[in-house]
Formats: C-alpha cells, sequence, structure tokens
C-alpha cells in the first residue's frame, strides 16, 4: 500500500471546473516530489465555496488503484 501527501489549493472558478467535469483529471505533486494523477471525481467533496483548500493525503494499493483521499488539515 502507498500513501502520499500533496497540498491542493484550487479558487473557486477552478473548483467548478472540476465540480462540473469540465476537467477530469487533477495532477497533483506529492510532499516527495512524485506527481500524482487521479480522477476529478475524488476531489469534489471537498470543493466549497472557497474552492479546495488543505493538505490531503492520497492512498493506492499494491495495483496502483486509488483507496481514497483524505483531508488532513485545512
Amino acid at each position: 500500500m502507498t500513501r502520499l501527501r500533496f497540498r491542493m489549493t484550487l479558487s473557486p472558478e477552478q473548483a467548478l471546473r472540476y465540480y462540473q467535469g469540465m476537467a477530469r483529471t487533477v495532477i497533483v505533486t506529492a510532499e516527495t516530489g512524485q506527481r500524482v494523477s487521479f480522477p476529478a471525481e475524488h476531489i469534489r467533496r471537498f470543493i466549497d465555496s472557497s474552492g479546495v483548500n488543505g493538505l490531503f493525503s492520497i492512498e493506492f494499493d499494491n495495483n496502483n488503484k486509488l483507496i481514497g483521499i483524505t483531508r488532513l488539515s485545512d
């Protein structure tokens, strides 16, 4: 199992593109420097009126299948 941490900051306008499905893939850089991409549907629950802000943890199984994303802090 692999767990990586990343920080995400999206303005309300940027977050709206992900929420509406106009942008389908999120690409972030983990604290380790690794680039990680995942389907945008996984960040929708973190979108609020200020966009998306926070430190997150993303977890993958041994086959690199996404298990889940958790917000660690704002």
